[in-house]
């Protein structure tokens, strides 16, 4: 497809890719309606939405002994896509629902639909502290999961702030590295499910702050303290801690369709109960972006399905489907997907594009003349599961011109340490045993290409 020039008018496009968007894709493509879904990439969060940031999910049916929350959305993805669903790994920018059809625009294309469904999700709010920003991944993360393993946290007091599920889910994980977990809680109880509230109230660890609000946090290079006011009494304390930790609820991700459907007073989609259809006929809503109440994994999963099913019955009913026949009718497995082996002295390989471990990344960084991307990840976080199969074809489109290594950082912890990672992701791009550049979190895939390019 041109750019900026629109194609052949798809039938339904998805926008978001959490398991409202993945599992509404399913549907569609079954119902051989070739979904386009466009997953979003860093508006809103990464794709594959909040499961992507969450360690053991023990409540979505089919997985007894429970699922990492980024392996849950790995084989989503990959069940969407086995049925025949067409990815645009990109953010949308514009959403244009004042004519049919209506027009999308991502990444510098314009795809035109007859039917849309909103899957957007919500986004992590933050507190807003006077000294936020200052120490924004230099002590406060907004994702224990994807950056509690690293050096910094480790063995060291650490708070969490919230009362809900994700609070005490993320109070007890910390506990595997920190010494002691401050769990700072608004009122005078936890908000969290009964199992997940015993969880935390039963652990040793924790140690539980009621009636307390943040109302700053201090420090030199690295966070070091946050003052707490009793909502009570109106007193203050300081407490020292070298992470803060976020979970306070979320904001529905609606910004590119505000003033073309209607929202609540929130900015949450609205539609009628039980069904995901907007105030727009063709719109559908799937999700958290419509759910201000039970945002669960399988109640997003459960909206995608209806939307799927909803918008399949419009295009149907109004003549405007155009199916394509799979072709064979049953598609090759997904099988297990394959995981990087560690490298040693037997398998490793000095022109291989992507290999794991310490022993790979020295003789590379010893021995190799091409541009080295040193990828640091650990197993629970979300946004790595994103950016490696990016990086990866990044890599790939370059011919074997730069080569990657994978650096698990609870593996190897003191790889990490001496490179002073403070999250995962973080990747750093060495050439001549120089560090040319580092990159923290997701970012594009033509960032990291032009940077390597730069080098060649």
């Amino acid at each position: 497809m041109a750019a900026g020039a629109p194609g052949p008018v798809e039938n339904l496009v998805i926008v978001g890719s959490g398991p409202a968007g993945y599992t509404a894709a399913i549907y569609a493509a079954r119902a051989n309606l070739s979904p386009v879904v466009i997953t979003g990439f860093k508006d809103g969060g990464i794709p594959g939405g909040q499961l992507m940031t969450t360690t053991h999910v023990e409540n979505f049916p089919g997985f007894p002994d429970g699922i990492l929350g980024p392996e849950l959305m790995d084989r989503i993805k990959a069940q969407a896509v086995r049925w025949g669903t067409r990815l645009v790994e990109a953010d949308a920018d514009r959403i244009d629902l004042s004519q049919r059809p209506f027009r999308i625009e991502a990444e510098g294309r314009t795809i035109e639909t007859q039917a849309v469904i909103l899957a957007t999700g919500a986004s992590a709010n933050r507190l807003g502290l006077p000294s936020e920003e200052r120490f924004w991944n230099a002590g406060i993360s907004a994702c224990a999961i994807c950056d509690g393993a690293t050096p910094q946290f480790r063995d060291v007091e650490l708070a969490v702030v919230g009362g809900g599920d994700s609070a005490c889910e993320e109070a007890v994980y910390l506990t595997k590295y920190a010494s002691r977990v401050h769990l700072i809680v608004r009122g005078d109880k936890l908000r969290a499910s009964k199992a997940m509230a015993d969880r935390v109230l039963a652990n040793a660890s924790i140690q539980v702050h009621w009636n307390r609000q943040i109302s700053d946090c201090s420090g030199g290079d690295w966070l070091e303290a946050i003052e707490l006011r009793n909502s009570v009494d109106g007193s203050s304390e300081r407490l020292p801690v070298r992470g803060l930790f976020y979970a306070i609820g979320h904001t529905p991700n609606t910004r590119l369709v505000q003033g073309q459907l209607e929202t609540d007073a929130k900015g949450y989609l609205i539609t009628r109960p039980g069904h995901p259809e907007t105030s727009r006929e063709g719109v559908y809503a799937a999700g958290d972006v419509a759910d201000a109440e039970w945002r669960q994994g399988i109640t997003a999963a459960g909206s995608g399905c209806q939307a799927a099913l909803a918008a399949e019955r419009w295009l149907t009913e109004h003549d405007l489907a155009v199916t394509v026949s799979h072709d064979p009718v049953d598609p090759v497995e997904v099988g297990e997907r394959v995981r990087t082996a560690v490298s040693d002295e037997a398998n490793f390989n000095p022109e291989a594009l992507w290999q794991k471990g310490s022993f790979a990344l020295r003789k590379l960084y010893h021995d190799s003349n091409k541009p080295l991307l040193v990828v640091y990840t650990s197993p629970t976080c979300g946004p790595c599961h994103v950016l490696k199969p990016q990086l990866k074809r990044v890599l790939d489109e370059l011919g074997g011109r730069a080569l990657g290594v994978e650096i698990d950082i609870e593996a190897e912890q003191e790889i990490a340490q001496q490179a002073g990672v403070t999250g995962t992701p973080t990747v750093q791009l060495f050439l001549n045993k120089e560090l040319k550049q580092q990159f923290k979190g997701v970012k594009q895939r033509s960032e990291f290409k032009a940077a390597i390019e730069a080098l060649l």
